[in-house]
């Protein structure tokens, strides 16, 4: 009897042992895991520190050796002496609007489009999806020619037109990423709205859409960080005249800021703080639309 409970101990020992191990195993690559993304988080954020610690230094402090990152003073008149130096409010104005138009444009088009590759049935509907796909595989720069020509055409060059029409028309990414998110919400609900009087319509507007929230937020995220760094747009579809204009704007900052960095630096915060404060905003349902794959049923 003494002999069987022993064994049983030792069983239950080793056992208690192997699970202590695991357990011990399983934090130990969480804690390495952590570590190196802690690693990487650093390196990564050192230059937006740097960035910021510089729009509030003085001109002599910015290439002292070794380098200070706190200044004794922060010098919050350098974000108003930036902004002076061009007309950045003309500047903010336009492309707020841009990625308004832009953002709502992609957000109505792609995601009409998506629900007709998920939900309706035609002839020719996998072969025209791959061809929109496929249009992903294409560089901008080698669109960027044909567009303008025909920009050009349409007498659009010199306006904001090219900047935000065209993504009122769909976009390739936008349209495949909720397309894909709607096909995971089950036809049985597309069934029942139909059985209660609702239209096709009435079924993407009242059953999908509402459903598809984190997928639509990442939409949302990408295109407005997409439309509000977007730099070649603007440069591409000015005139010869504009683009000279822009080009000595340009250059007369870029003198003042040679010597005075800060100047830029400030510039640079301000440009930064809207796609900062939309992510914080939107992270929980950007992360969603990312994990989660729908609703299941």
């Amino acid at each position: 009897m003494s002999t069987h409970t022993s064994a049983q101990t030792q069983r239950l020992g080793s056992g208690l042992s192997l699970f202590l191990n695991q357990r011990a195993g399983k934090v130990l690559t969480k804690f390495v895991i952590l570590a190196v993304i802690a690693i990487g988080a650093v390196f990564f954020i050192i230059p937006f520190l740097w960035m910021i610690s510089t729009a509030g230094k003085e001109g002599a402090l910015i290439w002292k050796v070794p380098p200070v990152w706190i200044p004794p003073n922060y010098e919050w008149s350098n974000y108003i002496e930036g902004w002076r130096i061009l007309p950045f409010d003309t500047f903010y104005f336009n492309t707020v609007k841009i990625t308004i138009l832009t953002v709502g444009g992609v957000l109505v088009s792609s995601s009409l489009a998506a629900f007709a590759f998920a939900r309706l049935r035609f002839p020719g509907r996998e072969l025209l999806f791959i061809v929109v796909l496929s249009t992903m595989m294409l560089p901008y720069h080698v669109t960027m020619i044909p567009q303008y020509m025909l920009y050009t055409k349409l007498g659009w060059v010199n306006t904001h037109k090219p900047l935000w029409v065209q993504w009122w028309f769909g976009d390739a990414f936008s349209i495949f990423l909720l397309r894909q998110f709607f096909m995971t919400i089950p036809l049985e609900l597309d069934d029942a709205a139909r059985i209660d009087g609702c239209s096709r319509f009435g079924t993407f507007l009242r059953i999908l859409l509402p459903l598809s929230k984190p997928a639509l937020g990442v939409v949302t995220i990408f295109e407005f960080t997409w439309s509000w760094n977007n730099f070649m747009g603007p440069v591409i579809y000015l005139d010869s005249l504009k683009n000279f204009t822009v080009a000595l704007g340009l250059r007369q900052f870029q003198q003042r800021s040679g010597t005075d960095l800060q100047y830029m630096m400030a510039q640079t915060v301000i440009f930064v703080i809207p796609v900062l404060v939309l992510f914080f905003v939107a992270q929980k349902r950007f992360i969603q639309g990312i994990v989660m794959t729908g609703v299941k049923g």
